[in-house]
């Protein structure tokens, strides 16, 4: 069976390196740049650091930073309308997972007209999207390199999983000095969301040997460095070592895909606006305790991964030390203990439940689950 390897064609890592990305943006040619960001950034005056080097290249730029921490169709749209009004010929994303989908969808839209709802699922664009340049300022959501885009629809209050070829960005930008001082608890969340990424990609029935290298790395990275990454987000070799793991999980699942995880995950940031990174913290341990039937021998590598003492003849046993390993990690960086925490509510778990199994993130979980399963998982999750 074939198999096919999406990767941005060039991506740029290190401390410092923005400016080597600015250059880079400028030699492709392009003149007009939508930089697509939130308010928090633009108060704090990063995309106003960007437009100034930009400038110094001769590339013109406007900044719209109208993306909410779960971007919807309402900010693809309005950011279009800024597009397509200053008649820009390229796309940056400057910030974490929210400005990079929202821009993604910007720039699909660009190109191929209609709603960013008409290409929900799997590759439904007919071309590929305007240009768009990803510069990361966060170590998690590896948004800035993947063919995912995931985007709110505030009727259905779910969030749409757009996985599709045509947004993968022509370049990633990974600079950890843009990560430095960033708050514990958007750390600690987003540091989870790429563990969760490494661990659904290696358990996907459609993992690779390129992609479990990825993930497994990934894990180790995570392991050794998100906890000094949160309790000291001013260390630069932390906020390094997390910025490649992030890109290498984002390696594993933009090949792999995913899992029950994220489609539960995304029903519960679209239903409630909660936050992405800490749902897949929570429902992590929960969903490999669901797929440690199947999958128990590859959790117990990723309990290996994590530095945990495993006997590889007993995979059992070792599936169920990376549950508590990752249930360890989570509390020692001040993850919620539960679903009930954040809000959720019972009553809405069989309509959660549905949409998750709709989720194309589900397609590649290693363990089918039905209806009764997945309310049972969410259920599992309400309490500590």
């Amino acid at each position: 069976m074939s198999t096919t390897f999406f990767i941005p064609s060039v991506n740029i890592m290190g401390a410092g390196c923005l400016t080597e990305a600015i250059l880079a943006i400028r030699a492709q040619g392009f003149l007009n740049a939508l930089i697509v960001t939130d308010k928090p950034l633009n108060d704090l005056g990063i995309p106003a650091k960007v437009q100034a080097l930009l400038s110094a290249q001769n590339v013109k730029s406007v900044v719209f930073d109208g993306v909410q921490p779960n971007p919807t169709m309402g900010n693809v749209r309005a950011g279009l309308a800024l597009l397509q009004q200053h008649q820009c010929d390229c796309v940056i994303s400057l910030g974490g997972g929210s400005p990079h989908d929202c821009a993604k969808g910007i720039a699909l839209c660009a190109t191929n007209g209609g709603e960013i709802s008409d290409y929900e699922g799997v590759d439904r664009s007919a071309k590929p999207q305007l240009p768009l340049i990803a510069i990361n300022t966060t170590a998690g959501t590896a948004s800035e390199m993947t063919r995912f885009c995931i985007i709110t629809d505030e009727t259905r209050h779910i969030k749409m999983a757009i996985v599709d070829r045509n947004v993968t960005p022509i370049l990633s930008v990974n600079d950890p000095e843009l990560m430095l001082a960033k708050p514990k608890g958007l750390t600690a969340a987003t540091g989870m969301d790429a563990l969760t990424h490494a661990v659904e990609a290696y358990v996907s029935i459609a993992a690779t040997p390129i992609t479990d290298a990825c993930a497994l790395k990934a894990v180790e990275l995570i392991a050794l460095h998100l906890r000094t990454a949160v309790a000291h987000g001013d260390n630069l070799q932390a906020r390094e070592q997390m910025a490649y793991a992030q890109f290498l999980a984002g390696m594993a699942f933009n090949n792999a895909s995913l899992g029950y995880v994220h489609a539960m995950a995304h029903q519960l940031g679209g239903f409630y606006d909660l936050p992405h990174g800490v749902c897949n913290a929570l429902l992590l341990p929960h969903v490999e305790a669901f797929n440690a039937q199947t999958s128990a021998a590859r959790l117990a590598d990723v309990a290996a991964a994590m530095g945990v003492a495993v006997d590889k003849s007993q995979p059992e046993a070792g599936a169920q030390a990376c549950l508590a390993a990752i249930r360890q990690l989570a509390l020692d960086i001040g993850i919620p203990a539960s679903l009930s925490e954040l809000g959720v509510k019972e009553q809405d778990i069989p309509l959660l439940a549905a949409n998750a199994l709709k989720d194309a993130c589900g397609l590649t979980n290693p363990r089918p689950a039905s209806q009764a399963d997945i309310e049972g998982i969410f259920r599992g999750a309400m309490t500590a």
